[in-house]
């Protein structure tokens, strides 16, 4: 099967006049199945193990290989068997009985606790600093704390939970092929409930609105009870919320968020936090999203999911409970359905708008194939000895324009030896009630678990076929197959399964909108992607294969920034494979790109140094086949472990005494008489091209960025700079074909980036902050050089 992508409407047109379009499912892909071959022939990867570094106890304890052998389950496939009773009738009643049967255990009004507990007393009785000692009445202080409880949660009623998953079932049975959830990632978390005896919190990713009604159902039906779910209240509307609140919902009120002075700002503080106690002494589970929904204009990690889990944070600290387990968790979709479509997902949903969304949604997906869901748990691990572990790790941090600038400038070559500071996630109102250093716990530790969360995450057959279109492969019976066990080699799992030509034709079906199918001779197949809209559609599917390549990716355009001085560009590979690479410059050139990308996207656990993260990044060159050692006369072998170094250097020291100055320092100048050859293999360049190609739109539109610097009208706001710049990305994407970074998103990332550098600069005005740039990058010779920086990286 051979696909072609027309990145231009005449390519597309006039490939059309040679074959006529057909549709999928009578594309004449042949009766001869082919059986994909995912799992190396023996075992799909278990994916979701915590950090052995942070968590040790957790990662032994809470982990049996028994668990490995359970397999799958459909969480919405309910039959007569799953009732305890039998016969026709039954078989046609089952999900009613299902729902009935579930256990739902009795939720009793809280309000009495809350008012009882220590915080709110010390508001009311004027102990605390804004509380009713300062001229307030407590009787009106106790009627604002009812008031602010009830905005926040109410009673559960069973009656509308048992009619909620009845509901659901249904529903997802109307939308979704499969949900799939693996048996022993359930049975991890029951073990951690029941050994441990502490709350569960679930911290999971966020795709779709669906997420929060979908989850809890899942979680009910695997016997976890009543899950509360931390809901954002800008998503939904009043009766939208109220009706959520008695299925278990819970909502921060907005009073949360005032200036720490504020005495209404301190009292929903302490209703909030005393809510979160008792949801912890109770035991129930709790829901938490990290993520901000996709198409959200703004930072990635949630601030109001980083709000929550502070108040969880402190909770524990202060003893309230003496532990919690924290349960990353992700789900997958093959395309996040039209229900929750996530442009808009600013705007508040009422229960008639989301009504006529569902209705809408079941029409579109009923005429075409229904799609699949996957759901991850990864493993528990215990929030306190993360906490007592972590504070180990910290180290100093600079800011980007202390790393990078006087290197794009050239008044620097040396890369300093420390960490990047950067933080695009604002600090919100329960957060900021915190310590400082107990802030930073919270960042860390929410970055710590949406990494695990993305480790564990299935890349669904969608994300593998919009890449290899992007990429304009030329087989894609075969190349699915390739990039199928490239994947799993990785110890990232895939959310399928099946013979290939039936997997391929069921993944072209769900794309049929951004790709047109042409038959041509001897039955086969054209596979043209649709210029514009379709081709950054997918653009953003394939960024769900980005962690599964990320360390050679950045390994493969450090590479390319080390031969960019060296070779032409676009000679031969022979001769780029003549080139020494010193081990020392790609250490540098890693870091450096590390520096320049957003911490959101690459998501690096924070206990592992940018040091460490570059050798892991050098091995995975290595393993993949991309780089041979080149042993130079003089120099100690590359199988060299330095024992007589260690020996020497290391052995003698006291415990704790390894400080970053002596430990990485030393390990660059073990380098130094390292090199290495890029391998002459067949599969090799086009290998290397593809790593290159997963960062390309990102790094593209920092260059195009860069390129704009003398054309944007400044200073302006922030949004209006944005709009500047995601308008000359569409222009000239229109101009070159390339709209893989004609991206909203990639405008945001790349104007906060230049901000973090120092190109940009936010100043105060009367209309309020606005954008200026830098008297530095003011000079024509600087953006250039800002420019060829960016460039090096960039593979055409």
């Amino acid at each position: 099967m051979d696909t072609m992508l027309g990145t231009r409407l005449r390519a597309q047109q006039s490939s059309s006049q040679n074959g006529q379009e057909t549709s999928p499912w009578t594309s004449g892909l042949g009766m001869k199945l082919e059986a994909v071959t995912p799992f190396l022939g023996k075992y799909r990867p278990f994916v979701g193990r915590c950090c052995q570094t942070c968590t040790p106890k957790s990662w032994e304890s809470l982990f049996h290989r028994s668990i490995m052998d359970l397999g799958f389950c459909n969480v919405i496939l309910v039959k007569e068997e799953n009732t305890r009773f039998r016969g026709w009738l039954v078989r046609r009643l089952c999900y009613f009985l299902w729902s009935l049967e579930q256990h739902i255990p009795p939720c009793w009004d809280a309000s009495q606790k809350v008012m009882e507990s220590t915080g709110v007393q010390d508001v009311i009785s004027g102990r605390a600093p804004g509380g009713a000692g300062e001229g307030q009445v407590p009787s009106s202080v106790k009627k604002e704390v009812q008031r602010i409880l009830g905005h926040i949660q109410a009673p559960p009623r069973p009656f509308l939970l048992r009619l909620f998953s009845w509901v659901v079932l249904r529903f997802l049975n109307c939308l979704f092929l499969n949900v799939q959830l693996h048996k022993g990632h359930m049975k991890m978390v029951h073990k951690a409930a029941q050994t441990q005896g502490s709350p569960l919190v679930l911290l999971s990713t966020h795709k779709s609105l669906l997420d929060g009604l979908l989850l809890p159902f899942v979680l009910l039906s695997q016997g976890l009870g009543v899950v509360r779910v931390a809901w954002d209240p800008c998503a939904c509307s009043p009766i939208l919320r109220a009706l959520l609140r008695k299925l278990g919902a819970l909502f921060l009120p907005p009073e949360a968020n005032l200036s720490l002075d504020s005495s209404e700002g301190i009292l929903a503080r302490a209703v909030v936090q005393a809510v979160v106690e008792q949801l912890l002494v109770s035991g129930q589970p709790l829901l938490i999203f990290l993520e901000e929904l996709p198409g959200t204009q703004g930072p990635w990690l949630s601030a109001l999911g980083q709000a929550w889990l502070g108040l969880v944070v402190q909770a524990v600290q202060m003893g309230v409970v003496q532990d919690a387990m924290l349960v990353p968790v992700a789900i997958t979709y093959d395309l996040v359905p039209d229900a929750c479509d996530t442009h808009h997902a600013t705007a508040p949903r009422g229960l008639w708008t989301g009504s006529l969304a569902v209705l809408r949604s079941l029409r579109g997906w009923c005429c075409g194939p229904r799609v699949c869901a996957r759901v991850h748990l990864a493993q528990p691990f215990s929030l306190q000895e993360y906490t007592i572990n972590s504070r180990s790790c910290w180290g100093s941090r600079q800011t980007m324009e202390q790393l990078l600038q006087p290197i794009v400038l050239g008044q620097s070559t040396v890369v300093p030896d420390t960490e990047k500071e950067q933080e695009w996630t604002p600090i919100t109102g329960p957060l900021l009630a915190l310590k400082e250093e107990d802030q930073l716990l919270v960042r860390r530790l929410s970055r710590h678990i949406l990494n695990a969360s993305v480790a564990s995450s299935a890349v669904m057959s969608t994300a593998i076929m919009a890449t290899l279109l992007l990429f304009k492969h030329q087989k894609l019976l075969g190349e699915f197959s390739w990039l199928t066990e490239e994947t799993l080699l990785r110890g990232f799992d895939v959310g399928f399964s099946g013979q290939l030509r039936c997997l391929v034709r069921h993944t072209l079906s769900l794309l049929r909108a951004h790709v047109a199918l042409l038959r041509i001779h001897q039955g086969d197949l054209l596979v043209v992607t649709r210029p514009g809209p379709g081709l950054m559609h997918l653009a953003r599917l394939s960024t769900q294969l980005l962690p599964a390549f990320l360390s050679e990716a950045l390994g493969a355009c450090a590479v390319r920034a080390l031969l960019a001085s060296k070779v032409p560009p676009e000679g031969p590979w022979e001769l780029q494979g003549i080139e020494l690479l010193s081990q020392n410059e790609l250490y540098r050139q890693v870091l450096l790109l590390l520096h320049l990308l957003p911490q959101d996207m690459l998501l690096l656990q924070p206990c592992q140094s940018s040091y460490c993260y570059c050798q892991e990044v050098l091995d995975r060159l290595i393993q993949c086949g991309l780089l041979v050692a080149e042993e130079t006369p003089g120099s100690r072998q590359a199988c060299d472990t330095g024992r007589q170094r260690l020996r020497a250097k290391l052995l003698w020291k006291q415990s704790g005494d390894f400080t970053d100055s002596d430990s990485d320092s030393d390990d660059f100048e073990e380098a130094e008489g390292r090199y290495f050859r890029l391998s002459q293999q067949s599969r090799c360049p086009d290998f290397f091209l593809f790593l290159c190609r997963l960062l390309n739109p990102l790094l593209k539109a920092f260059a195009q960025a860069a390129t704009f610097l003398h054309q944007g009208q400044l200073p302006d706001t922030e949004s209006g700079y944005v709009e500047q710049l995601f308008q000359f990305l569409q222009a000239t994407a229109q101009e070159d074909g390339f709209f893989e970074c004609a991206d909203r998103s990639l405008a945001i990332k790349a104007v906060w980036t230049f901000r973090d550098l120092g190109v940009l600069q936010q100043k105060p005005s009367p209309a309020g902050p606005m954008l200026h740039l830098s008297p530095t990058f003011a000079r024509q010779d600087n953006q250039e050089k800002l420019e060829q920086f960016i460039q090096q990286f960039i593979c055409g």
